[in-house]
């Protein structure tokens, strides 16, 4: 028997930890503690060296359901499933499949313009890619001199 050892990252735990309360909370419930949606997606995250990509498991919900906007620098795909099935609720064994509308909204890298954001939709999945903004170059003033000269430099990463 092989046993395997996970060292304790507690930000991963942490990380892990918000993101389900992020899920729970987000849209969940009014002020008033009254429910307004049925379901929250799960969401995926990821970086590489050129964009962000958010992944959104929609299954069962048809494209022209789905909509990605962007507004002062906030993302938000909303949608809605809808149940198919004309089944009485008496006949049900298990209701587990969540339906109905969502709203979910994560903040995006600052800087980032709208045309640095592209949308994919395959096999239950919605792919949000986002173009990470160019960084400000630092720039070099030189001293004593009468006309300012700017001289450009490369940001190291």
């Amino acid at each position: 028997m092989a046993t395997t050892l996970l060292r304790f990252d507690p930000f991963r735990e942490a990380a892990t930890m918000h993101n389900e309360l992020s899920r729970l909370m987000n849209g969940l419930f009014e002020g008033n503690g009254r429910q307004t949606q049925a379901w929250v997606p799960t969401l995926d995250a990821w970086e590489t060296a050129d964009e962000i990509v958010y992944a959104f498991d929609l299954p069962g919900v048809s494209q022209d359901q789905i909509s990605v906007e962007v507004d002062e620098g906030m993302l938000t795909v909303s949608a809605e499933r809808v149940r198919t099935d004309e089944v009485k609720d008496e006949h049900y064994h298990r209701l587990e499949r969540r339906f109905g509308t969502f709203a979910r909204t994560v903040g995006l890298p600052k800087g980032v313009s709208d045309g640095a954001i592209t949308a994919s939709y395959t096999d239950g999945v919605l792919k949000v890619h986002v173009r990470k903004p160019e960084l400000a170059k630092p720039k070099r003033i030189e001293i004593g001199s009468n006309a300012p000269k700017t001289i450009e430099g490369a940001v190291k990463q």
